[in-house]
Parts: C-alpha cells; sequence; structure tokens
C-alpha cells in the first residue's frame, strides 16, 4: 500500500512541475570514467549523417564501452550533444547524450576553446 501511495505522489509531482523543466534521472558511480577511445569512423552511409563518437555507459555499477555509430540527422540544422560525465558530491553521473536545435557546445570540447 505504501508504495502505492509513494508512486502516486511522485507521479503528481512530476504532473506539477512546470512545463520547461527538465528531469535528469541518471544513476551515479564512485569512479571517474576510463578515458575515451578514439574510433576511426566507416564510410559515411549517406548525406546528412553525423558520426556520434562512443562513449563510457553504466551497467550494473560498471562501466561499459558504447560503441560510435552514424545517426541521420532528425532535421536541418539539428546538434548532438554527446554524453558526457559531470562529478557531483555522490560521484560521477552521466547525462544522455540527445539532439538539439542549438549547438551548446560540448563538455569534453571546453579544453579546446
Amino acid at each position: 500500500m505504501k508504495a502505492k501511495w509513494l508512486t502516486a505522489v511522485v507521479f503528481a509531482g512530476a504532473l506539477a512541475a512546470p512545463g520547461n523543466a527538465q528531469v535528469s534521472v541518471g544513476v551515479t558511480i564512485g569512479a571517474p570514467p576510463p578515458p575515451l577511445r578514439y574510433e576511426a569512423p566507416p564510410p559515411i552511409p549517406g548525406p546528412d549523417y553525423l558520426w556520434i563518437d562512443g562513449y563510457w555507459s553504466i551497467n550494473r555499477g560498471r562501466y561499459i564501452w558504447v560503441p560510435g555509430r552514424w545517426e541521420r540527422r532528425p532535421y536541418a540544422g539539428a546538434y548532438y550533444t554527446h554524453p558526457h560525465y559531470d562529478h557531483y558530491p555522490e560521484g560521477w553521473r552521466l547525462h544522455e547524450g540527445h539532439w538539439d536545435r542549438e549547438d551548446h557546445g560540448d563538455h569534453h570540447d571546453w579544453h579546446r576553446h
């Protein structure tokens, strides 16, 4: 009974959040992610494809490599924000990659500026 009540409270709270608020649910791990791997992309499969670099994901408390891939842009002018990790007091948290309308800059590219 308590589980149903808690689920209802969490669901109601999510519905009450403002429409432009982002909710981020991520897995946190204590150790920093391993260094990124370099992958030479295979030939581009067609026009308007973008190479999505591989990254370290988390599975059952361990880092696993997710290989890079070609992905077609979902709309003209789309930018891809690569997955990245941020360090918080409770550990390292993965922020998933996603398509966006503006180039916000990638965390792993900040050292280039």
